[in-house]
Order: C-alpha cells, then sequence, then structure tokens
C-alpha cells in the first residue's frame, strides 16, 4: 500500500504453530476456540509477516521471519510450514537481500530473527549483509543473558552474526530513527520489545509486532501467557490502540494467519478491525 511518500509491502516467511492457551493468556479457551481453532496438540495456526518499507532514500525490513536454520524436530514441535520465504517475498518487489538499507528487529525472539541469517557453509551468516540492524539495547541484554523462561526463544545463531558484522545498532528507547520511521519502546512481551510507527504526509501506520499478533488479540485483555510483563503490555496495548483509534492508523499484523493490514475501529464500545488487504 502507499502511504504518504513511502511504500509498504507485507511479506510472508510461512506458516508456524503455537500452544492457543499460551498465545490468550487467562482468557478461557471457550471466548477464543472458536475465532482461532486449534490442532490436535493445541498449537494454533500464526503467520509470519515481516513488513517491507521503502522510502525515497532507504529499504527498510521489519523483522525477518522463521528463516530455515531449524532441524526436523524444530519444525515438528513448531509446525512449521513455509510455502514461500522472506527472500522470494522481496524478490517480487525487485529487491534483493543486499537492497536493504535498514532492518529493524522489534525482539530477538526466533519467530521474529530467525531469518536475520542464513546457513552458508555450515556458519550462519547475515542475510540482509548491508543493513543497519536497529535493536533495543535492553533486549540485546536479555537475549545475550536469558533466564530460565525466556532461553529456548534466544538462539544466539539468529543474532550474533549482527554483532560480528559490525552492522549492530543498539538504542535506548523509543525515538525516530530516521524521518518518519520511529521506534517505540513498549516492553512487556519482553523487556526490550519494540514496535514501529510510521508516518508520511500527516499518514500514520504501525507494525504491532506480538503486542497485537493477530486480530483477535484486539481486546486490551487478550495478552499472551508468554508476555514476561503482562501489566505493562496491558497498559501500552491500551494507550497505543486509543491513539491508533484517534489517528486512523493503517494497522500490520504479523501473525495473523488470513488478513495483514487494515485499521482499528471503535464500534458501539468495541475494537472492531476492518482489513485493507
Amino acid at each position: 500500500m502507499k502511504l504518504g511518500k513511502f511504500y509498504l509491502y507485507p511479506l510472508f516467511d510461512g506458516f508456524f504453530g503455537l500452544d492457543g492457551g499460551a498465545m490468550f493468556g487467562v482468557i478461557p479457551r471457550p471466548l477464543w476456540e472458536k475465532r482461532h481453532p486449534p490442532d490436535e496438540k493445541n498449537r494454533i495456526k500464526l503467520a509470519l509477516r515481516p513488513l517491507l518499507v521503502v522510502t525515497p532514500s532507504e529499504k527498510i525490513l521489519i523483522d525477518t521471519g522463521i528463516g530455515d536454520k531449524y532441524d526436523a524436530k524444530f519444525a515438528e514441535r513448531y509446525r512449521i510450514e513455509r510455502p514461500d520465504t522472506v527472500v522470494n517475498s522481496l524478490a517480487r518487489h525487485g529487491i534483493k537481500p543486499e537492497d536493504i538499507t535498514i532492518v529493524i528487529l522489534t525482539h530477538l525472539h526466533f519467530d521474529h530473527c530467525g531469518g536475520t541469517t542464513r546457513l552458508a557453509a555450515g556458519k550462519p551468516v547475515l542475510t540482509f549483509s548491508r543493513a543497519r540492524h536497529f535493536i533495543q539495547r535492553l533486549e540485546w541484554e536479555n537475549a545475550l543473558n536469558p533466564n530460565r523462561r525466556s532461553r529456548a526463544s534466544y538462539l544466539p545463531e539468529n543474532f550474533l552474526p549482527i554483532q560480528e558484522a559490525g552492522l549492530l545498532e543498539l538504542i535506548d528507547g523509543s525515538q525516530e530513527i530516521i524521518p518518519g520511521i520511529e521506534l517505540i519502546h513498549t516492553g512487556g512481551h519482553t523487556q526490550g520489545m519494540q514496535i514501529v510507527k510510521i508516518k508520511t504526509e500527516e499518514q500514520n501506520a504501525v507494525f504491532w509486532s506480538d503486542m497485537i499478533p493477530t486480530r483477535n488479540h484486539l481486546p486490551v485483555p487478550y495478552i499472551m501467557g508468554y508476555d514476561l510483563f503482562p501489566l505493562q503490555s496491558m497498559e501500552q496495548k491500551e494507550k497505543l490502540l486509543e491513539q491508533a483509534v484517534k489517528e486512523n492508523w493503517a494497522s500490520f499484523l504479523e501473525h495473523d494467519p488470513e488478513v495483514t493490514a487494515g485499521r482499528i475501529k471503535l464500534i458501539n464500545g468495541e475494537l472492531q478491525f476492518e482489513s485493507i488487504d
């Protein structure tokens, strides 16, 4: 879609599955299973949708998908299906990995940064070899020193090559990294998670990452059991949703299996997602 002077293209890196109960936290199963039915192992289908933002001067990739460095056991556990890849999605827009100038990683969980690296001669190397990679410093430090709960989500081969290549840009808190691209440090899901707000010619868009992973997570209490700081998630989500509705932000969803983008409306006191795919 065209947004002012920018072009925004949702990409696709396939599907994977996570436990439905964990994805909806304290929300009872009868309230979510009809909209998002689980499989026999209670996993719900989730998409992997990074976002390409093309500005007059930059080609920006927000998150990189799950990649392909996993083994068969990992693929089965997370029910990974990859009919497409981020690199192939980029190629359809005439863009090669080396054309990307900025990579923004909302956080360093494997489903958001796995495609940041690829294997070359059995060693992980950067996929987007000329891009500066923007990450919150808190997220980087926590990924290097994970606790027992978060260790399985942080796989060093997905992010250490960024530092080795000298392309790591650590930031502290919310800031605009180039005109029109603002990284908003929300915390909540992880201590260092950030979402991305895009503004050009008075038009706004947002990439919600895991703050609102699917349209079924619109209500403020619908947060994931994976969130390390759930009260912070709810506080930030409520504040940002109010702003998104008021300013009519175009909203990009990273994990919804059916829709990629839409606008959030408040209708009869209820938040609703109107697709603009």
